[in-house]
């Protein structure tokens, strides 16, 4: 496949699962010929900055405050930052509650005016519209999840663990871990309101333990990493509808692999030829490769992911690297992908950050 040339430079930032307040959201900017990391600045005072986005073309950052509660009461936050377009350094702006307990998850609409947000310990979604100026004001809608399934230590009730937009941005997903289900909204970019979509929802295999969901460039079909049982579910997806109807599901981990073990990310490839899932406990990076006529899956390879527990991962601007965040080995390492194959080669690059749990990437010009 072709990779994009880029003359800006490329800053990366990665969230971090820790509450020490001399921690937070750490920069970097990526050297896109040998994806060497250069250390860029940390904002601190982050109130452990779980997961982020990125929205208005670069220029705001929005992280979960990924804790049971604050000083404002009993739920987690969202933050808000702008971030300066020649040094990439971020400012804050404001923080809201996130319309739930321990938010794990962001992502912005097609139009850019709403935050979406999974809270996962109180298994709800909320909707957080977004000022002109970037800021966060109160939530505009939250759902709250109802049921349990088979894993009564994990399953005892609703666990929204991802909350991402179908291709169209017609449809909202939520991959709930605890009630083994995609629950399937319709989105109004006016309002900010979330309703039941029909069909309301995609199951999977009981105990299963949904979390990640992400969509095949090509738009037709959607790939749900399953946490507790390491499984990829495919699906194909119905624009129209906002259906999701299964089609394949395979192990992300070896033949032979009895350990424990639990999947945390997914990602495609721009060119929609490979997969990647992560596995916390194999530490491994899986690739697959895509069939483009069938949207199934191929294992090609469980390469190393450099360090402990994986957990997010992602593909830089050109599609030529992969970054693995590693929590427990505290390292974000830097894997340069076989544009034929999908394999991964790691290329000595490698950053030191605490707890590292998600990688987002703003190309400046």
């Amino acid at each position: 496949m072709a990779t994009e040339q880029y003359d800006g430079q490329v800053s990366l930032y990665v969230g971090t699962f820790t509450n020490d307040p001399d921690e937070g959201i750490y920069h970097f900017r990526m050297d896109l010929s040998t994806g060497a990391l250069e250390a860029a600045g940390v904002t601190k005072q982050a109130y452990s900055p779980f997961f982020l986005a990125i929205g208005d073309h670069g220029q705001r950052l929005y992280a979960t405050n990924s804790v049971d509660e604050t000083d404002t009461g009993p739920e987690g936050t969202v933050s808000a930052f702008s971030i300066d377009a020649e040094t990439g350094g971020l400012t804050f702006l404001n923080r809201q509650p996130s319309g739930g307990v321990f938010p794990c998850y962001v992502t912005l609409d097609r139009t850019g005016r709403h935050l979406l947000v999974g809270n996962y310990k109180s298994g709800s979604v909320a909707v957080l519209p977004i000022a002109s100026d970037g800021r966060l004001r109160p939530a505009s809608d939250v759902v709250q999840h109802e049921g349990s399934s088979v894993n009564q230590e994990r399953q005892d009730g609703p666990h929204v663990h991802s909350a991402v937009l179908g291709s169209a941005g017609r449809y909202a997903f939520a991959a709930d871990l605890g009630i083994d289900k995609v629950l399937i909204y319709r989105v109004d970019p006016e309002d900010g309101r979330l309703t039941p979509g029909e069909p309301a929802s995609a199951g999977v295999v009981a105990g299963a333990g949904p979390r990640h969901l992400t969509f095949h460039p090509g738009g037709r079909y959607a790939y749900l990493l399953n946490e507790l049982d390491s499984t990829v579910t495919l699906f194909d997806f119905d624009h129209d509808a906002g259906s999701l109807t299964e089609v394949q599901s395979i192990s992300a981990l070896p033949p032979g692999y009895s350990g424990e073990n639990f999947a945390a990310d997914v990602q495609v490839m721009p060119s929609g030829d490979f997969l990647y899932t992560t596995n916390r406990g194999h530490d491994s990076i899986a690739v697959f490769a895509i069939d483009q006529d069938t949207g199934r899956l191929t294992a090609v390879a469980y390469e190393p992911a450099g360090g402990a527990w994986p957990w997010n991962l992602a593909i830089d601007p050109t599609a030529r690297f992969l970054l693995s965040a590693n929590q427990d080995s505290n390292n974000v390492v830097v894997f340069r992908i076989d544009q034929e194959t999908g394999r991964l080669t790691a290329t000595g690059h490698e950053a030191h950050v605490p707890k590292p749990v998600c990688v987002e990437f703003v190309v400046r010009e």
